[in-house]
């Protein structure tokens, strides 16, 4: 995400979702559509099916849009940037890239155009083992389209390449002049219903509302103004990924964790218990009594999506109203009521009436969201940027100009992944989600209709693995890698790449965090959730 923001100045989709039925040719990558964006992918398979869109898929695994595909891109874990960089390889040796583009809107394109040189059709063959053939075929229809939507989520950012690997699409993208255009764009699908509105409002450690750097004198007088206060600090926060550290070495004594669930959700979980075991407080504020809250000193009951008022905005950057359904139960209370009371208690009296209050000091510090208002929103979202009461969105980023002027090519080296299969550990896995259940199962597993239909965590293997293993369908096996174990299923199936196993991260019986590695994109501060290697054996 952070890299996203760097290129193109947001970290959010360009193009809103109605524009992938408008594009010529779709690339998906990193991104298990069906299963964790459902709504989503029925847009890019009625593209296909419908509007006579071709679609190239680059996933390790079969995932259910490969049948959709012109081309299936079959790369080994990790080797994103060697991909994206052997297909500008091709664009650029065979003059199909768009020049009048390149040379009016961008910069940077003579280092770029010298360091994929050296990535060969070939050569990244080697690397990702995606045959040539098949890579020049992908690199020329991406290039051939009128117009190229690039869709990529989760499977390319959570790495410890995370933001060269989104500098790496942003680069293709530019490349073919697919920017600013309806029908194209590069478009970050998130993986939670108002985790682009979470970063919108400030939640993240080095910026305000609408991604204003703290470190910035001007911003940081604005907001000391705005607030009436007398001071702001002048230096970016601690990431959220380096917090878990800090405790486990006691220079971190108090923690606060509102809606999230790190201990499913974070990798090396046995280290991540002992960090938060070591805090002198913990408090979490959350719907259920989650496996963190379970651990916390103090709990604060809050109110679901249904229950609450307020606007969230979605993965197209379009900001919705929400409106409260039914009543929260027993003391559970607003996650802003609570937020204000406590900053009562503290001594900084935060006095709103209502949601409608808060969202009109949003609009009055937050650029991109200065012209929206609840009364525009009443029955349809607008898509920030919207700097005047008269502006009516912007569905289309960068139409005439990146946010920094010209679009900047990045020159980004293929690097491996921090931990590669050997002969103690010679497989590799990878985490994600299944259909049937939702992040760290918090409200999807107290539903019996979901739970029969996917009750209980497995390990995806390919056959010839298993022939290798001696492994059979259902046998329980131990998962083993060099921060913990689990013991969960095995699942003998065609989408498994030879030499991967693919486990979904959502059940506490077997989590599979405690086997991924908590190595970070130096940039971006996300961990390799998706490469790390591994042993099985069957259990006892």
């Amino acid at each position: 995400m952070a890299g996203l923001a760097a290129a193109f100045g947001s970290g959010a989709m360009t193009n809103p979702i109605s524009d992938i039925e408008k594009a010529d040719v779709i690339l998906v990558i990193g991104s298990n559509t069906t299963e964790n964006h459902p709504v989503l992918s029925t847009y890019v398979k009625r593209a296909v099916t419908k509007k006579g869109a071709k679609l190239i898929v680059a996933d390790p695994r079969k995932i259910d849009l490969t049948q959709f595909a012109t081309h299936w891109l079959r790369h080994t874990l990790g080797t994103d940037v060697a991909l994206i960089n052997g297909m500008m390889n091709v664009i650029i040796e065979e003059n199909l890239y768009d020049k009048d583009y390149v040379e009016s809107r961008t910069e940077g394109f003579k280092e770029l155009k010298e360091m994929v040189k050296t990535y060969s059709p070939e050569h990244v063959e080697d690397i990702t083992g995606v045959p040539a053939k098949q890579l020049v075929e992908a690199a020329r229809l991406y290039a051939g389209a009128k117009a190229g939507s690039i869709l990529y989520a989760m499977g390319i950012t959570q790495h410890i390449t995370g933001t060269d690997n989104v500098k790496s699409l942003a680069n293709l993208a530019m490349l073919c002049g697919n920017i600013g255009i309806e029908g194209g764009g590069v478009n970050p699908l998130r993986g939670q219903n108002n985790v682009q509105g979470a970063c919108d409002m400030g939640g993240l450690p080095n910026v305000y509302s609408g991604y204003q750097k703290v470190d910035d004198p001007a911003v940081r007088e604005r907001m000391i103004k705005a607030w009436s206060l007398k001071d702001l600090p002048d230096r970016p926060g601690i990431p959220v990924t380096e917090m878990m550290e800090l405790a486990y070495d006691g220079k971190m004594k108090a923690m606060y964790i509102i809606g999230e669930n790190p201990m499913l959700s974070d990798p090396d979980l046995s280290h991540v218990k002992k960090s938060l075991k070591n805090l002198d407080l913990l408090v979490v504020q959350d719907i259920f009594l989650t496996e963190t809250a379970q651990l916390a000193d103090v709990v604060l009951p809050s109110a679901s999506f249904a229950e609450k008022d307020g606007t969230f905005t979605n993965t197209e950057r379009r900001v919705q109203r929400v409106r409260k359904a039914v009543s929260s139960p027993g003391d559970a209370k607003d996650d802003w009521k609570i937020i204000c009371n406590l900053a009562d208690k503290m001594g900084y009296p935060m006095k709103y009436g209502n949601p409608r209050d808060i969202f009109r000091e949003i609009s009055e510090v937050t650029p991109s969201y200065s012209g929206i208002t609840y009364e525009r929103i009443e029955h349809e979202g607008i898509y920030w940027p919207c700097p005047t009461k008269d502006h009516p969105g912007t569905p289309v980023l960068h139409k005439e100009q990146f946010s920094r002027g010209l679009g900047l090519f990045h020159a980004v080296e293929y690097l491996p992944p921090a931990e590669l299969p050997d002969k103690k550990y010679p497989l590799f896995l990878t985490t994600g989600r299944v259909l049937y259940q939702y992040h760290t199962g918090t409200m999807t597993m107290k539903s019996d209709g979901l739970n029969q239909l996917a009750p209980e965590c497995f390990v995806e293997i390919s056959k010839k693995d298993a022939e290798v293993y001696h492994i059979e369908d259902n046998d329980m096996l131990k998962i083993i890698s060099r921060r913990g174990k689990i013991k969960a299923r095995a699942k003998i199936s065609e989408r498994a790449k030879q030499g991967m196993v693919f486990i979904p991260f959502h059940y506490v019986r077997a989590a599979a965090n405690k086997l991924t590695n908590t190595a970070l994109d130096p940039v971006a501060k996300i961990p390799e959730y998706k490469v790390c290697a591994i042993k099985i054996e069957k259990a006892a």
